[in-house]
């Protein structure tokens, strides 16, 4: 990651905290209603119907709600991963769940998997759905800065979709040699498939 303070690394604030900024003004009805489009087009996926093992995450308070997924490919009996992090490395891993009881408040009050959760390796994932403060139609995507989800994806071969509102589409995003390129990008109007439309690879 470039120095803070850089051109490209003020630039990447300036966006972080202008589309935490609308986040904040979103309301729970719109939430709730956009969150229920971009299920339906998570769902209407045919990666989805093929996928075996699927990596979800839990959302915070300020992103969709794709957490009904998580229970539908219950129902379908997927392999569910979550994010969980490991305090060994400071970094996270793939970890099954079967159940909520699998799940705990980790390290920044996400529930997450327990330690006890079997790790899954990330080249067994067929299909993940990515969180992001905003996302471009190339593909790209901007984290919230600590680069976790760039390791977390490094060795992943599937398909990989950002999850995000309309208005966290943005033209373009500033990328870096560890930035990962995302298959696509669903919101409650649609999937917006970056022009390669080839598994999720990595920016270099």
């Amino acid at each position: 990651m470039n120095p803070p303070g850089t051109p490209l690394s003020a630039l990447k604030s300036a966006l972080r905290e202008d589309l935490r900024r609308q986040l904040r003004g979103l309301g729970a009805g719109l939430r709730d209603e956009w969150s229920l489009h971009i299920r339906k087009v998570c769902l209407s996926l045919p990666e989805w119907s093929d996928a075996q093992v699927v990596g979800l995450y839990h959302p915070r308070a300020d992103e969709p709600d794709i957490w009904p997924l998580v229970e539908r490919a219950w129902s379908e009996g997927k392999c569910v991963v979550l994010p969980a992090y490991d305090a060994a490395s400071a970094t996270y891993r793939w970890c099954r769940i079967d159940g909520p009881e699998d799940l705990v408040p980790g390290r920044f009050g996400i529930l997450e998997p327990r330690f006890r959760c079997e790790p899954v390796a990330v080249v067994r994932l067929d299909l993940a759905f990515v969180p992001g403060l905003g996302f471009s139609t190339d593909g790209g995507r901007l984290g919230r800065g600590r680069g976790f989800y760039d390791r977390l994806l490094e060795f992943f071969r599937g398909r990989g979709y950002g999850v995000a509102f309309d208005f966290q589409m943005l033209p373009q995003i500033p990328r870096e040699g560890h930035d990962v390129e995302l298959t696509g990008v669903i919101t409650p109007s649609g999937c917006r498939f970056a022009p390669s439309g080839v598994p999720l690879k990595h920016g270099h």
